[in-house]
């Protein structure tokens, strides 16, 4: 499934309150790669939101990563970074789902190799 396309003036959807041109619009595109775990993070939920499925599956370690992913039908509705601290990135994403309004607490794990960061895994909490 190709990128659903978003206007680079608009506010990021990874909830940043920078325009998209400056925030994860680089890293999505394959210009810059993201500097820290919380910008791989944010840009890994704004590919959740774009339904940019290549991205998620680039930015994945290889160990870890699924075969192929399918994004479904989630309608996100907001992120909120709770607490960053070296490699892990603690937060929280509203979605709504099957007419239901959720959320999903993790806590992610990245490693970086070979100059970028890569998504492990995550624990749900």
């Amino acid at each position: 499934m190709s990128p659903l396309p978003y206007p680079a003036f608009k506010p990021c959807p990874c909830g940043s309150r920078k325009k998209y041109a400056g925030c994860c619009a680089p890293c999505l595109s394959g210009e810059t790669p993201a500097e820290t775990p919380e910008a791989l993070m944010r840009s890994r939920y704004a590919a959740y939101v774009l339904q940019d499925a290549a991205y998620l599956l680039a930015t994945w370690h290889p160990c870890t990563r699924p075969a192929e992913l399918r994004l479904g039908h989630t309608g996100w509705l907001g992120l909120t970074v709770r607490r960053t601290e070296g490699d892990t990135v603690s937060f929280t994403a509203r979605y709504q789902e099957g007419g239901q309004r959720q959320s999903l607490r993790e806590r992610s794990t990245f490693v970086q190799e070979g100059g970028r960061w890569l998504y492990l895994d995550g624990v749900e909490g």
